[in-house]
Order: C-alpha cells, then structure tokens, then sequence
C-alpha cells in the first residue's frame, strides 16, 4: 500500500523531546485514517538532535528526514518540507508535542472539500504573556487577510499538497498559510483540538517572533497578494 499522508515534523533543538515524539507518532501511525510516514526537517540543530533522528529513522521504516546545513527558521523547514513530500496530503506538527498527533484524524476526517484544514487550540496551556501576545497578533493578521481563521499559528495542519507546493513561502509566511490557500481560490476550515503544555526543551520564539515579527509580515502578506499570480490550465494541445 503506497503512503497517503506525510507529517513533517520541524525540529531545532528538541533533543529532549525526540523520543516522546517517536513514541507518540509511531502509536499515531498505526490508528491513523490513511497510510501515513513521518518526516523529520532538521533546522540546523546544534545539540544531539540530529544522531537522535538518524537513531529513530534507523528502527522505523515509516521515518525520514532532511538535514539543513544552517539554521534557516520555522518557515523554511516547513517549505523544504512541502518540497520533498510525496504524498496527496500532508500535515505538520511541532515537535515540542502541545499539540497530540491523534488530532489529525479529526482534520484528516474533514479535508475532503477542503484543501487546507486547521486546528484551533482549545484551552492553551501557554503561559498569559504568550497567550495574549498570539491573541492580539491572530487579530493584527485577521484584519489583514480577511481570512476568518482564529488560530493560524496552530502547528496541527492538514494541507493538500497540490495546494501546499505553490505556496511561495517567505520567512514568517507560515503564519500565513490558510490566507495563502485563499489566494489560490482554495477553501480552508478550523477544527478545534486540544492543547497540552510543554514536557520538555523550551520555546524557540520570543515576543517579537509572536508579535512585531507577525505584524511586519502582514506588509510583506498584503504586497504578496498584490502581485501573486494564479491561473489553471483548461486544455493542453
């Protein structure tokens, strides 16, 4: 059976967490709604993260990865992610683990009208200042984008990958993602889901990174929609 879903895994730095997330995600594959694998993208880690992942991808066959030379960011992992996938659906989650991977059934569960599907944390475990701070940015971004998503920066995703590989990703586009599916005429849906705190490792974002980083992206967002280019190809002779 050919695989139907890719989850791409994120990592920097998360040696402390890499074996919970091989637990969790291998439990995930076996009750997963579609042939799934796993893709780690090593975002330049500079501790054992990386001999970590060669470790798990060694003893599951369902386990892959990619290795950066440098540290580039959230959004480029994500991106090199979109690039190598195979699959008609992928997926993404952070691996710090405050989302649970047995959610994605809940969005594997609505893609199919939809070509991007998205949690929405209930209940944050997060820490008051980080969660007024992604409240007051969700809302800069929504007035922006017209996208009517209350949570973009959720890391439980479910994004068909036709859809995904024409996004033109930039640093901080992630946050972007359902208001990008919009500018390709696609259709997006939110799906509540839970939210567990942090079990080990710490947070790679500050307050600029949640909050004065999100509001200089709108700009670049508002001048991306302005020049983006979309179109489908009606006949081929």
């Amino acid at each position: 059976m050919t695989y139907e879903f890719t989850i791409i895994v994120p990592v920097y730095n998360e040696e402390d967490n890499l074996e919970r997330v091989e637990k969790e995600l291998g439990d995930y594959l076996t009750i997963c709604t579609k042939k799934a694998k796993v893709l780690f993208v090593n975002d330049g880690s500079k501790d054992r993260s990386q001999e970590i992942i060669e470790a798990i991808c060694n003893r599951n066959t369902d386990f892959q990865y990619l290795k950066f030379a440098q540290n580039r960011g959230l959004s480029a992992a994500i991106k090199a992610g979109f690039d190598h996938v195979d699959t008609p659906l992928l997926g993404y989650i952070d691996s710090d683990l405050q989302t649970s991977p047995e959610d994605f059934n809940l969005l594997l569960e609505k893609i199919g009208p939809y070509d991007l599907v998205t949690g929405v944390r209930e209940n944050r475990k997060d820490s008051f200042v980080k969660n007024a701070s992604s409240l007051i940015a969700n809302g800069i971004r929504r007035t922006f984008t017209k996208d009517g998503m209350d949570d973009t920066g959720c890391p439980l995703k479910v994004i068909k990958t036709d859809y995904a590989k024409r996004i033109p990703m930039f640093n901080g586009l992630h946050r972007f993602l359902p208001a990008m599916i919009l500018l390709q005429e696609g259709t997006i849906l939110q799906v509540p889901i839970r939210h567990f705190p942090r079990m080990a490792g710490t947070a790679k974002y500050g307050l600029w990174n949640r909050l004065i980083g999100p509001l200089i992206d709108c700009f670049a967002y508002l001048w991306m929609k302005k020049k983006y280019i979309n179109y489908q190809v009606e006949k081929i002779g």
